[in-house]
């Protein structure tokens, strides 16, 4: 006969809250106590001003092939880079002159060459503006060698070469969840107390909701690019003739009676506050970028370029939104080259190229290039060898940094040497395990933007796996 077990309430309490929590359950619970006990730790800074910063994520969506955007030059490693790359491989010369742009990191003896379509992102580079971060990828721990994949020694990202899992996991850096929250929306949740004006998120949007910026507590405040300010937010109603201001006051007015009133039922109530938060945001936003003062630098007319140019707009104004932080989004897509990829990149990267160029130079022309740092990410890098006419879905990748802060001229991490034989090579396909994590690449633009190093655990849960914070270190070193 089984001998009953005693519990105590204490006992009782503890065993049962665990077991009601699965492993997915688990993880959002210890993110939200941890920014609880974090916030309790940290010191509030609020409205600290002349001390703005701002993060730009590009998301290049369906994955870019980043191997034909930063191509060893070395005769010896550009030999392995063609011979892997068959078909896809660039020319190291054409007609006896380079094809790349040449770049000489200042912390590798390595030569590099940048796309051709590319001179601006060679001009930031030589000017130590930006610089590449190699290798990078989506991982929960490290891993060291493909033996450690194949006998499931190490944990994986879940949904490895999927579109819809890797594009999630580099926005949230969670790679062993299907988490709501992102690497954004947590670092707001830390600093949002810096920002004097409560209607407008620090997290701005020129890609409609995304989970980079979706926080615990933050939301990102969604815009378009266009340069009519009616765009900004909800739409204003549209005016009527000599009487417009009249009318439309008196519309709005007719709008806010409605969702002022007190509904009974908890849902309609929510829903009327955030609308009408949502009209006192459009009306700030409005007022503040009514005042932005214009820059010499002109923007292309793509779509991206034009994200930018509205980027650099709000960031003109920023002490008219009362902002010390801000986070902005946006997509670029159309990567997933399974076909033409020679052609697809000649076309798309002169127009990334584009956008960053004009936008460092708009920085420039405000005086604001220091204070802000642009990053790009993609779902996942792609197979060196070629399908026959592009590459497919693969693990580590090439990723930019670039600001007046990043620390320039540098290819951060390990740039692989470009053979099957590698044991980072997962299969005959070119498939390389990444050697720096992104949650690295963020622990170092989370503590440039102010976030505590006793906060990083909640911003990247998975960061002590690859980093402990002592004073005066980051993980890769991207800021001067």
């Amino acid at each position: 006969m089984s001998k009953k077990r005693k519990y105590s309430r204490r006992q009782f309490l503890g065993e049962a809250s665990c077991a009601a929590i699965g492993s997915t359950a688990f993880l959002s619970s210890v993110l939200n106590l941890g920014m609880i006990n974090a916030a309790a730790a940290r010191p509030h800074i609020i409205g600290a001003g002349g001390d703005y910063k701002a993060i730009v994520c590009v998301l290049l969506a369906g994955g870019s092939d980043s191997h034909n955007i930063l191509v060893p030059t070395d005769q010896a490693e550009y030999n392995n880079y063609a011979a892997l790359r068959a078909d896809l491989a660039l020319p190291l010369t054409v007609n006896g002159s380079p094809y790349f742009l040449g770049l000489n990191p200042n912390n590798s003896s390595k030569s590099f060459g940048v796309h051709p379509g590319m001179p601006y992102v060679k001009n930031l580079f030589d000017n130590q503006n930006l610089s590449f971060i190699a290798n990078i990828g989506t991982l929960i721990e490290p891993v060291m060698n493909k033996n450690q994949v194949y006998n499931e020694s190490k944990q994986l990202p879940l949904g490895l070469y999927s579109h819809a899992d890797q594009i999630m996991q580099w926005q949230t850096s969670v790679p062993q969840d299907r988490s709501a929250v992102g690497v954004g929306g947590r670092m707001a949740d830390m600093l949002k107390d810096m920002n004097t004006i409560d209607e407008i998120s620090m997290n701005i949007s020129l890609d409609g909701k995304n989970r980079f910026q979706a926080g615990n507590t933050v939301v990102e405040y969604a815009i378009s690019n266009s340069a009519n300010e009616a765009d900004i937010g909800i739409q204003s109603l549209s005016p009527y003739g000599s009487s417009s201001g009249f009318l439309t006051d008196k519309r709005n007015d007719a709008i806010s009676s409605i969702v002022e009133q007190s509904y009974a039922n908890i849902f309609q109530s929510t829903y009327a506050d955030l609308t009408n938060q949502t009209i006192d945001a459009v009306n700030v936003f409005k007022s503040g970028l009514a005042k932005r003062p214009g820059y010499p630098t002109a923007f292309s007319p793509t779509n991206l370029s034009q994200d930018m140019r509205m980027m650099a707009d709000v960031i003109s104004v920023q002490n008219h939104l009362g902002a010390n932080r801000q986070i902005f989004f946006t997509t670029f897509g159309g990567w997933d080259h399974h076909d033409e990829v020679l052609d697809n990149q000649a076309g798309m990267l002169p127009v990334l190229d584009n956008a960053l160029g004009e936008f460092f130079s708009s920085m420039e022309d405000i005086n604001m290039q220091d204070n802000v740092t642009v990053l790009t990410i993609s779902d996942f890098g792609r197979t060196l060898t070629s399908n026959g006419n592009g590459s497919d879905h693969a693990w580590g990748g090439n990723s930019m940094i670039m600001g007046g802060a990043v620390n320039g001229r540098n290819v951060f991490g390990e740039y692989p040497d470009l053979t099957l034989n590698n044991d980072l090579n997962l299969d005959e396909r070119g498939r390389f395990i990444p050697t720096t994590s992104v949650d690295e690449l963020y622990a170092d633009i989370a503590l440039w933007f102010g976030v505590s190093p006793n906060d990083l655990d909640y911003v990247l849960p998975n960061l002590s796996n690859f980093y402990s914070h002592s004073p005066g270190s980051s993980p890769l070193g991207l800021f001067s």
